[in-house]
């Protein structure tokens, strides 16, 4: 596995020599991986590769079998999950609200890390949940049920939800499965702006190649659960990496107006001209 190229030892969170199974079937194998604060870093990698994996165990979801996670300093099997929730946030690949639940209900949930039986419901609540819906441009929704809602605008009610809760470090597997192009573009667009824009620290899991080339500022490649290459498009998305990790033939360009790299696949087919029909013969 190549050495991680992030040295800062402080970053918020890493997983430490992490082996995972699932029943007898090891899913990752000792991975070392961290996540670097403040940028929108992709998890790519076939089927069964081990990024979903990854991801579930970074966020407290699955307990390694060995090795470790460790948030702030420590490791996170060992904090509360009200503590751990106050600081990371995760939305996993397929979320269902209850039938009738509105929009700001939802968002309101973001807010469980807050509420005990001597802390109820708070302006500063109220203040969080208003800015989420607003970040994730949902506020026209407010009073509307979840489930009457297009899929890319439920998905943008549960990132509101995941805001709500306030949190620097964001994990989302697959947030842009079964969306249209457009919704997916407006939605990665809605994350890299946090990113980037108000600090947040976000670790997605995704599938489209060229999509995560355009937005990601570190591209982690993943293959039967270990780490293969990590860095900038730039340096990691190349045809060469493409065919180790997914078997894929392929030409890699350069985007013209951003010089993001672009997969283009080779399609295995000779490529035929015909002749003008000027040179046609007529009969």
């Amino acid at each position: 596995m190549p050495a991680f190229p992030i040295t800062d030892t402080t970053c918020r969170l890493e997983g430490k020599s992490l082996n995972v199974a699932y029943s007898d079937k090891l899913i990752l194998q000792n991975v070392d991986f961290q996540v670097e604060d403040g940028k929108v870093t992709i998890l790519l990698g076939p089927n069964g590769s081990g990024k979903s994996t990854l991801l579930k165990t970074l966020a407290r979801t699955i307990e390694p079998g060995e090795g470790q996670v460790v948030l702030d300093g420590h490791s996170i099997h060992r904090q509360s999950t009200r503590s751990v929730a106050r600081r990371l946030g995760m939305l996993p690949q397929s979320s269902a609200a209850p039938e009738g639940l509105t929009v700001r209900e939802l968002v309101s949930l973001g807010r469980f890390p807050y509420q005990s039986l001597w802390r109820q419901w708070s302006k500063r609540d109220e203040v969080a949940v208003t800015e989420a819906m607003y970040t994730a441009d949902v506020t026209e929704f407010a009073d509307r049920s979840v489930d009457s809602l297009s899929g890319g605008q439920r998905q943008r009610c549960w990132i509101a939800m995941v805001l709500a809760q306030e949190t620097d470090l964001i994990l989302l597997d697959e947030p842009t499965t079964f969306l249209d192009l457009k919704v997916q573009v407006d939605l990665l667009e809605l994350l890299v702006n946090l990113a980037h824009q108000k600090g947040r620290t976000l670790l997605i899991v995704l599938h489209d190649l060229n999509l995560a080339a355009t937005y990601a500022d570190t591209i982690v490649m993943l293959r039967a659960g270990k780490i293969e290459h990590v860095g900038s498009p730039e340096q990691v998305f190349t045809a060469a990496n493409l065919k180790q990790v997914f078997e894929l033939d392929s030409h890699i360009i350069s985007d013209p107006h951003s010089g993001r790299p672009v997969c283009i696949p080779k399609t295995g087919r000779a490529m035929h001209t015909t002749e003008p029909l000027s040179q046609q013969a007529v009969s």
